[in-house]
């Protein structure tokens, strides 16, 4: 009797289970709080290749580049864009950039990548237009930059507003930590997203 109804009631608690996660939603300001609060963890720049475990590995607590400010600021969310970002590139493999000489997906490395980022932001139907208006980069915006040369980087909106009351913040690591600046203009924008949900 009771392995009967475990049958009959299982497949409807997977079923909610799949359509609340289908449906999550993520909150700017926690995103904005959860990037401030990285701000209070020092860590040392560090790109190096990390055999991570899968799901919700990390890199090592301690180091980090610019797109780990990002994968910990949505993980403290719930979602780990190791998992999403390698589900994804396993699916759909071909709609990613070629960059790095790969021929399969790489759950070690794919998602600490921007332009991998960028790619799951604009697929997930969050890309924004690109503008030189700070208002329109609202806390809880993820934003990337070309820094010249072939080097790409990305940081997170938050609720701190620049000296001159115009724009807001950003936590990022650019080489020198986990670090709130006025550095929105800073770089040449390359992409604009609010990611706050999957797409249907």
């Amino acid at each position: 009797m009771k392995l009967n109804l475990i049958k009959l009631v299982l497949p409807l608690f997977l079923g909610l289970s799949l359509t609340l996660f289908a449906q999550q939603k993520f909150n700017p300001e926690k995103i904005s709080d959860s990037a401030l609060a990285l701000t209070n963890k020092q860590v040392i720049y560090d790109g190096s290749y990390y055999s991570i475990p899968y799901p919700n590995g990390d890199v090592p607590e301690g180091i980090g580049v610019c797109t780990d400010v990002v994968i910990r600021t949505y993980r403290a969310n719930g979602l780990d864009l190791q998992k999403e970002i390698h589900e994804d590139m396993q699916a759909n493999f071909d709609l990613y950039p070629k960059i790095w000489g790969h021929k399969k997906p790489d759950a070690n490395i794919d998602h600490r990548r921007v332009p991998n980022l960028m790619t799951y932001f604009e697929r997930q139907g969050s890309k924004l237009t690109i503008t030189n208006n700070g208002s329109d980069y609202q806390p809880g915006d993820i934003v990337a930059w070309d820094l010249g040369g072939g080097t790409t980087h990305i940081g997170v909106v938050v609720d701190s507003l620049s000296k001159d009351n115009k724009r807001y913040q950003i936590v990022h690591n650019i080489g020198g930590g986990q670090v709130l600046e006025d550095c929105l203009f800073d770089f040449e924008i390359i992409g604009h997203y609010r990611f706050l949900g999957f797409k249907n």
